[in-house]
């Protein structure tokens, strides 16, 4: 099976300034965070719940492109996506 990402929910999680969003594998659920600073957008304006939320959105497919990437290397119980991996 490979990752899919039917569900195009996500929330923030203020405690831990990550956006939190599911890709499924088969009938698995994967959860990834994507940490606030790894968005462009959202650094740019260093702005509240609602403008990180878009910035998600706006950056959707390479988040879902860098969370392939991710799973890809193995399989873990969560996965944390920072700056790094968008480089």
């Amino acid at each position: 099976m490979t990752l899919n990402f039917p569900n195009r929910s996500r929330s923030y999680d203020a405690a831990a300034r990550r956006i939190r969003f599911v890709g499924h594998d088969g009938m698995f659920e994967v959860p990834f965070f994507v940490e606030i600073a790894a968005l462009s957008a959202a650094t740019a304006t260093g702005g509240a719940e609602a403008e990180y939320l878009s910035a998600f959105d706006a950056e959707r497919s390479s988040i879902q492109d860098v969370a392939r990437e991710a799973y890809s290397h193995g399989r873990r119980n969560m996965y944390v996506l920072t700056q790094a991996d968008f480089r």
